[in-house]
């Protein structure tokens, strides 16, 4: 059950983050990016706001998702 509210919240994080960052994606690139950033974020946001909660979850992942994003854009600039 775990893994099938990751893939969940992987895909609504992912879906904003890239709306929000203008990046157009397939969807299986748009949940990878949520699942991701749902778990950078997620952790982010637990060890550095002591925040719990599916509510930190969801904001973490979005913002996480808006990292690697960005990392993502960055590392493709200098190619």
């Amino acid at each position: 059950m775990p893994v099938l509210f990751l893939i969940i919240v992987g895909a609504a994080a992912g879906f904003i983050a890239t709306r929000i960052m203008d990046l157009k994606t397939d969807l299986v690139t748009t949940v990878v990016i949520g699942m991701f950033g749902a778990l950078i974020g997620g952790l982010v946001l637990r060890f550095l706001l002591m925040l719990s909660g599916v509510a930190a979850g969801f904001v973490g992942a979005i913002l996480g998702a808006m990292l690697l994003i960005w990392v993502w854009k960055a590392l493709s600039a200098r190619k």
